[in-house]
């Protein structure tokens, strides 16, 4: 059993991304019934929202889940930590801001903690002030993004040579060969978003799972870069009117209204991709079919073993 598996006490090295606002019970708890972490991402969801969605979950599972809290995103931090500790929610993954000032009330309660990085200097932060896991994110990534856009294969390596916590890599893995490619780098997990959007697991609409599926090698696009605010979605009708207002001179503040969380269920959740958006990774490209998350969980492992034996026989054959 690697690290991950033993501190979060799951079968697979395998955790689901926060997916903020669109988060619910039934994806969350499928990961988990299927060995490995499922995730509920607040977003920027009331207290009361979220609350049931975690007792929810709680009713479908009783494996180990988490709740990330994106820590500029979300307005409610304090009543988010208050509702892990309330529920006993066993583990938190902290993104988007400075976790350093709630580590200390999650960690004092037993809870373990996994920090989202996206450079060497974050990561060093993160374990400094006390996390258990970093997950190490490349911008390869669905959704909101660094603006460092380092990619997943230059930044694993130098993570992992730089913390001594485990280190989960994010950003453009969804299959077996993803699963051992994150290992060689020296991650001892993986994190999925995109991926599991396209399970029969994930209750979105089934537009947007279409989409993720029928996806080429260039249909994601990232916007925001002109107002400091890098998000990559896909290429669909709404996706190219957000473009067109860069280039015309978007303001911050009208860019945020036009990727505001209401836009992301119009698409998500609605299928309306004219007046909504939809995030998600390069990894689409890669994705032709529609499993449940526990298939989906069994063919990663068994083509990440075919994929090693594979390896062992080109490098050691006589």
């Amino acid at each position: 059993m690697n690290d991950v598996c033993r501190l979060l006490h799951i079968r697979y090295p395998i955790i689901q991304g926060g997916m903020g606002n669109i988060s619910n019970a039934q994806l969350a708890s499928a990961v988990s019934e299927a060995g490995g972490l499922g995730t509920i991402g607040v977003g920027t969801m009331p207290p009361d929202e979220v609350e049931e969605i975690i007792i929810e979950t709680k009713r479908r599972t009783s494996q180990p889940f988490a709740v990330n809290i994106p820590i500029q995103v979300t307005p409610y931090v304090d009543e988010m930590i208050s509702l892990v500790l309330k529920h006993r929610v066993p583990v938190v993954s902290l993104s988007a801001g400075n976790p350093a000032p709630l580590i200390p009330r999650l960690a004092e309660q037993g809870v373990k903690i996994i920090v989202v990085t996206a450079s060497v200097k974050q990561a060093k932060k993160a374990e400094a002030a006390g996390a258990n896991i970093i997950v190490a994110e490349g911008y390869e990534a669905a959704g909101i993004n660094s603006t460092l856009e380092l990619t997943t294969m230059t930044l694993i390596p130098q993570i992992t040579s730089a913390v001594r916590v485990p280190v989960v890599a994010a950003g453009g893995i969804g299959d077996g060969r993803g699963l051992l490619a994150a290992f060689a780098l020296g991650a001892q997990g993986v994190q999925l978003g995109t991926r599991l959007i396209a399970t029969k697991d994930a209750p979105f609409h089934e537009a947007y799972k279409q989409l993720v599926t029928n996806a080429g090698e260039n249909e994601t696009v990232i916007v925001g870069r002109s107002v400091g605010r890098v998000r990559r979605i896909m290429r669909t009708p709404y996706a190219e009117k957000l473009l067109q207002y860069e280039k015309e001179g978007v303001s911050l503040e009208t860019f945020n209204e036009y990727t505001s969380e209401d836009r992301h269920r119009r698409g998500a959740l609605q299928g309306d991709f004219y007046e909504g958006f939809v995030n998600a990774g390069q990894i689409a490209g890669l994705i032709e079919d529609m499993p449940t998350v526990a298939e989906l969980f069994e063919q990663m492992v068994k083509e990440a073993k075919q994929q090693l034996h594979k390896l062992h026989t080109l490098f050691f054959r006589s």
